[in-house]
């Protein structure tokens, strides 16, 4: 069968055929052929450069100088730390599963959906870009401290020119040079970035070697200017070689101030600068849409590159420690060339780990881009960047990204955007980890990654760390991207985004929810705590819009199932009809903005398929109390689907992406005068069932008629005053006395508070309507009526009402209720005091219109209306043959009064008790 069909499978078995990847999916950057990428070449070098940057040429001496060696041995093991939890996390995720193109972006929204991770993902590009910027501004800084025609020392060539327009001349050279090398492919850059390793490889060797075979001497220091402008006298620095003496000298910390900007150092301002330095974990995750197996490269290429430059770091760190004073390594941050046995090997390493940091950033930048253009999370002001070349290059994404780099080379000085680029790392790799750390936690069977060196305690602590970072780094910008992040979010959720990524929220909230399901024991239920969870049977939408909102507002955070009856025998069907009808069913609630589930069933009779669904819509303490049907009468359908203008749709029948507009999902509405799938006989049954199984029914008539704002979600004010009118009594069987309110009043009266409580009916006022026996005085049971709503808390309006005729007044109490529709009284006689009880009922509300009189009887200014009315529902007979005349009386009573609710309450509900 064609549903048989897994796309997972279909992955596996075809992707050594080279159909890996769907052209729409993120990163599909021209299938298998674009994948030439081994581990090394693709993840090893790139993070290893990115990792070193121009940190580990020019800051080492910073570090140990200011931190001392004991301090900045602490410095590197925390930020490793932090590094390292985020990197299980990263192998973690890269191993459950198929990468594509995207790197961090694809792992965060394929896990937290298109909202968190178009967010975090934009923000990552645009880290990378500015990270680009920042180490062609670095690049330049460097050259023209060697070459330019200011420069000061022994070693300047004074050859370029300097200024701000030459600065940004340099660099924009430079980025043709970086954007040129991306614009040919990976496989360029990859060939790029190997060299440039083997250059930065050499040059740390011949630093390492110096260490070992340069003896002690002496370093002339460049003079420092005074606090008047005038300079200070001239500083020594010493290379000892290695010596006991130098390196307890370099043990402890000996803060100073920093002699490029005049700050005074801390711990946090020096760790600040060691761990910029080391934010390059995620540079190979960017290339996985180039990677021949990303599953596997990412997490090994990561680790080795992670463990070989944490290696580097401590020699460096020891070998300064050991060899250099305090004054060479705080006065001198590029003392490496000073002690080098060839100095000019060292300004090549020093060009290449910025040249490659750059290269790193802006095809990490496009790779990150052309994802989200494929995704079209961000519309059409992406679209350039989904063009690709022959080869699957993204040259439209390199291209976008080369701009946008330009954009940020015209600030010219990016100390402070410096931090924010940390920052926003920090908050890539805080989600990586939120990401695994929510799948772990959500125990999902296919969350099953061969790398199993983790658990939600390393995931926990990664994100932490990464806040904390964050927030010792700069405060200031650590707000400030959680508050851009948020607004992106917002933004996303706003224009709304792809379905079918699969939300590890989803998965959460299932794990939970079915925890908590487990804990809500129905013994422990009490009447205190009462709501009503409503099972509303439909037959069409679209003549049921009203009363599928007046429901949702019954609900009272309770419970709301829309069920729904599709007629015919399984067994001579080939598939079964109801599972394709969820998603238009989904789509109504949501297009209705109600909060309801939905539950389906395919029954031989409505009756019965209504029993399925009594008996096993919900789930443990959360299953239904209570029906509600729509009334059985001759009234015409009316479709609201066409006057709702929550449901208007284009003519051409497809929504907005291509699906089957709704009212094409759902069949128009009955025609006047043909058959039904439900007969009268089978609608009463159906409320008998109900009773039987001690569940409440609501009756709903004519609530197609309700004013409009009172089914809106807003305010409900009106310049027209309304009235909810209930009649907590059996009209068909009216009795006095102090037993006039039993169990199915209560409910009428707790239903019609609960409807008060929604918004959109606080400004109707509530009246309860009191009849009088015959021989009963009035006031007395509206004394007893008012002490009675006094305890329960509701604020009504109590209105005496005298019975006429002395109708019922003589049946005796031992009479069942239902035994009106029997021999023993007439049909005629039934019919009457029907009609008598609903002649009753329409001069109240006509009262709250105009006076005595009427409408016309008052002053001719139209007052309250009555907006919606309780009924009182009696219970049917116990012969199946009195239905239909059942029927006709509850036709008969609530003829003529507009929107109307018959309710029948078996269960307690309400109690005066604290």
């Amino acid at each position: 069968m064609a549903s048989e069909n897994s796309p997972l499978l279909a992955y596996r078995l075809l992707g050594e055929e080279g159909v890996a990847f769907p052209a729409n999916g993120a990163g599909g950057l021209g299938g298998e052929s674009a994948r030439k990428l081994s581990t090394f070449l693709g993840v090893v070098v790139p993070t290893v450069l990115s990792m070193f940057s121009i940190v580990v040429f020019l800051r080492i001496g910073f570090v140990v100088g200011h931190a001392g060696l004991l301090q900045a041995l602490a410095m590197l093991l925390v930020a490793y730390f932090i590094l390292a939890l985020t990197v299980l996390s990263v192998c973690a995720i890269a191993t459950n599963g198929a990468v594509r193109g995207g790197g961090a972006y694809f792992m965060i929204s394929r896990t937290l959906g298109p909202e968190v991770g178009g967010s975090i993902g934009l923000m990552f590009y645009l880290a990378n870009v500015c990270g680009c910027a920042v180490s062609l501004l670095g690049l330049v800084e460097s050259m023209l401290d060697v070459f330019g025609a200011d420069a000061t020392g022994s070693s300047g060539l004074q050859v370029l020119p300097q200024g701000y327009g030459w600065s940004l001349l340099y660099g924009t050279l430079l980025l043709g040079l970086v954007g040129g090398v991306c614009t040919l492919g990976a496989g360029l850059y990859a060939r790029a970035s190997f060299l440039t390793f083997l250059l930065v490889s050499g040059s740390l060797a011949s630093v390492l070697v110096s260490f070992v075979a340069v003896g002690p001497r002496v370093i002339q220091l460049t003079p420092r200017p005074g606090p008047n402008g005038s300079s200070l006298p001239p500083q020594v620095g010493h290379f000892t070689g290695f010596n006991s003496s130098t390196l307890k000298a370099n043990l402890g910390a000996g803060y100073a101030k920093d002699y490029t900007t005049g700050a005074m150092m801390t711990f946090a301002s020096v760790f600040a600068v060691l761990f910029n330095g080391c934010t390059g974990i995620m540079a190979g995750a960017n290339m996985s849409g180039e990677l021949k197996d990303p599953s596997r490269a990412i997490p090994l290429g990561t680790i080795v590159a992670v463990a070989y430059t944490f290696f580097i770091y401590i020699l460096l760190f020891f070998l300064s420690s050991f060899t250099c004073d305090r004054t060479l390594l705080q006065e001198d941050y590029g003392f490496f060339r000073a002690i080098s046995l060839w100095p000019p090997l060292v300004l090549i390493g020093i060009y290449a780990t910025s040249i490659s940091a750059s290269m790193s950033s802006l095809i990490g930048a496009s790779r990150i881009l052309h994802a989200l253009a494929q995704d079209d999370l961000f519309g059409m002001i992406l679209a350039p960047a989904k063009v690709v070349s022959q080869g699957g290059n993204p040259w439209g994404a390199v291209l976008y990204s080369w701009a946008l780099v330009q954009l940020v080379l015209l600030a010219g000085k990016l100390n402070t955007l410096a931090a924010v680029v940390t920052v926003f790392y920090l908050v890539a790799y805080a989600a990586v980890d939120l990401s695994c750390l929510s799948l772990e936690w959500a125990s999902a069977p296919n969350f099953r990654p061969t790398f199993s060196l983790f658990s939600w305690h390393t995931c926990l602590l990664g994100v932490a760390s990464c806040l904390l970072m964050m927030f010792l780094i700069s405060p200031g910008a650590a707000g400030g991207s959680l508050l851009l992040m948020g607004l992106l979010c917002a933004l996303l959720t706003a224009r709304g985004g792809p379905s079918s990524w699969g939300y590890v929220s989803q998965a959460l909230l299932f794990h939970q929810v079915r925890k908590y399901l487990l804990r809500l024991d129905v013994r422990k239920d009490h009447v205190k705590f009462w709501r009503p969870q409503l099972l509303l049977l439909v037959g069409n939408p679209r003549g049921a819009l009203p009363l599928l909102r007046l429901a949702n507002q019954l609900k009272k955070g309770g419970l709301y199932v829309l069920g729904h009856v599709t007629l015919g025998d399984l067994d001579c069907l080939p598939s079964d009809p109801v599972q394709p009808q969820y998603g238009a069913w989904l789509s109504l609630v949501d297009r209705a903005q109600v909060k309801a589930f939905v539950d389906l069933t395919l029954s031989p009779s409505v009756r019965q398929g209504a029993q399925h669904l009594l008996r096993i819509s919900g789930l443990g303490g959360m299953k239904p109390n209570t029906l509600v049907l729509g009334f059985y009468d001759d009234a015409v359908p009316q479709d609201h689907f066409l006057t709702d203008p929550a449901f208007s749709e284009p003519a051409d029948g497809t929504q907005e992406g291509g699906s089957p507009a709704l009212s094409t999902l759902f069949p128009p509405p009955r025609a006047p005068g043909s058959p039904r799938s439900l007969s009268p006989q089978d609608y009463v049954a159906t409320v008998v069932d109900a009773l039987k199984m001690n569940k409440n029914v609501v009756l709903a008539r004519a609530c197609g008629a309700l004013p409009p704002e009172r089914l809106s979600r807003g305010s409900g004010s009106s310049s027209q005053q309304h009235h909810v009118d209930v009649w907590p009594l059996n009209l068909l069987r009216p009795r006095g006395g102090p037993g006039y309110v039993d169990v199915c009043g209560l409910f009428l009266l707790q239903m019609a508070t609960i409807l008060g409580m929604v918004p959109a009916w606080h400004s109707a006022r509530l009246r309860i309507f009191l009849c009088l026996g015959p021989q009963e005085a009035p006031g007395a049971a509206e004394g007893r009526l008012r002490a009675l709503l006094s305890q329960l808390r509701i604020r009504a309006e109590v209105q005496e009402v005298v019975w006429g005729d002395g109708a019922g007044s003589g049946e005796p109490e031992e009479e069942e209720e239902g035994d009106f529709v029997n021999s023993r009284r007439g049909d005629s006689e039934a019919e009457a005091l029907a009609c008598s009880a609903n002649c009753l009922v329409r001069a109240q509300q006509g009262r709250s219109r105009g006076g005595p009189g009427g409408p016309e009887g008052g002053d001719g200014e139209e007052g309250p209306t009555t907006a919606l009315t309780f009924l009182y529902l009696p219970r049917p007979p116990a012969d199946p043959a009195r239905y239909p005349h059942y029927l006709a009386l509850l036709e008969i009573l609530s003829r003529d009064l507009g929107p109307t609710l018959l309710i029948h309450g078996v269960t307690p509900v309400t109690c005066t008790d604290l």
